[in-house]
């Protein structure tokens, strides 16, 4: 009879660690979908921002070009199951904001450019999706780490084949990101 209560408490807390995998498992998801969100609130402003800014910056257009490039690319189909895809996904939207960077930075070299009405409230509008989707990243990056520990601490590493969840890549930022401001060449 003790055997049957301890197969039964085994079979529970089994049981109690495979739904929370698959609740940790949805979360990510569901995190990830709100990064999705703001980055493709992102992208729909980016070609307003590029219409208003190839009038201006003539001599730019490798940027707007390169801008224009990455944004399709951001934009394209993923698998959010697949980690691997979630990766490529991620890097290429760190590489289309870091590109945004660099042209709102050379957007300071034009005056008239940084006067016009509309121009001011697109970057606006751009600075509040950026910190929308810093803070999606944040809630992103709980969930994966919440995840990504169920499934790695034993048993969820036994269960997470059962759950069909994967460890799931972090939302880092890019390098560029990473590395200190040299404030001497922003003052030339």
């Amino acid at each position: 009879m003790d055997m049957i209560w301890i197969l039964v408490a085994v079979i529970v807390v089994l049981y109690i660690w495979y739904t929370r995998i698959i609740g940790r498992k949805n979360s990510a998801l569901e995190a990830l979908s709100g990064i999705d969100v703001q980055l493709k609130k992102r992208s729909n402003l980016i070609p307003n921002i590029l219409t208003i800014a190839k009038r201006f910056m003539e001599h730019e257009k490798e940027l707007l070009s390169a801008v224009t490039q990455l944004r399709t690319q951001a934009d394209n189909e993923y698998d959010a199951g697949d980690p691997l895809a979630v990766s490529e996904h991620l890097k290429s939207a760190n590489a289309l904001g870091g590109q945004m960077g660099r042209l709102m930075m050379s957007m300071e070299a034009y005056p008239d450019l940084k006067s016009d009405q509309t121009m001011l409230q697109s970057q606006q509008t751009y600075n509040e999706v950026e910190a929308q989707i810093s803070a999606a990243r944040r809630f992103y990056n709980s969930s994966v780490t919440e995840l990504n520990n169920s499934i790695e601490i034993f048993p969820g590493n036994l269960l997470a084949g059962f759950a069909k969840a994967k460890v799931m890549p972090f939302y880092e930022t890019d390098e560029a990101s990473r590395a200190p401001v040299d404030a001497s060449t922003y003052l030339d």
